[in-house]
């Protein structure tokens, strides 16, 4: 994975110390970029522009604009495979879990719509390398809720006949969210997130 805070080269303790927001800068420019003009017509100068940069300051970070779309998409998932472990951790039966979970994820899909809607729809322009790892950090979300409704299985809190195949409704639904959603809006991202959560709890009982 591409050490994305690396200042080779720079041995000025400020300049480093500031390395951190200035990669942070260029990810949230290069966010913005994708989600108004796509990964194709944005360049590496749109980017820098953004972040008030010259060109050659993103090459200082970023081995490419393909790399930009990685650590993005790397630090949307990491944020969703946290959201979803704290949700599930939060709660105590399965049934509470499957509800926090998909709440929380259908809200996160809708407050950050604009990342969601280029980790979903960009997702393809990742070299495969990149691609495997963001697959991998897919799974890892999957898994969580897999956890969960097999638990609810064992319980018998939910009747589940295809723990697989509920576990990838249950997280299409709350991602389509990004597809869909904008702000101002008659439902806000709570509202989306306490309507989903209600409708995962009736997909599961018995």
């Amino acid at each position: 994975m591409t050490n994305a805070t690396s200042t080779t080269g720079d041995t000025a303790g400020g300049t480093a110390r500031r390395a951190p927001e200035t990669v942070q800068r260029l990810i949230d420019a290069a966010a913005d970029a994708f989600a108004d003009k796509g990964f194709h017509a944005t360049t590496t100068r749109d980017i820098a522009a953004r972040a008030g940069l010259s060109p050659a300051g993103v090459y200082v970070h970023f081995a490419s604009k393909e790399d930009l779309l990685f650590q993005l998409s790397h630090q949307g998932h990491t944020a969703a495979l946290e959201l979803v472990q704290a949700a599930r951790e939060r709660a105590a039966s399965p049934r509470d879990q499957v509800s926090a979970i998909v709440s929380d994820f259908a809200r996160w899909h809708a407050e950050h719509f604009r990342t969601a809607r280029i980790v979903q729809y960009e997702f393809p322009h990742l070299s495969p390398e990149h691609r495997d790892q963001v697959r991998a950090q897919r799974k890892q979300i999957d898994a969580v809720v897999r956890q969960v409704l097999t638990a609810g299985v064992r319980s018998g809190d939910f009747e589940v006949p295809d723990v697989p195949g509920t576990t990838l409704a249950l997280l299409s639904m709350c991602i389509d969210v990004a597809r869909w959603y904008e702000p101002g809006t008659r439902r806000t991202p709570e509202a989306i997130g306490t309507a989903y959560g209600q409708l995962a709890q009736r997909l599961v009982r018995p």
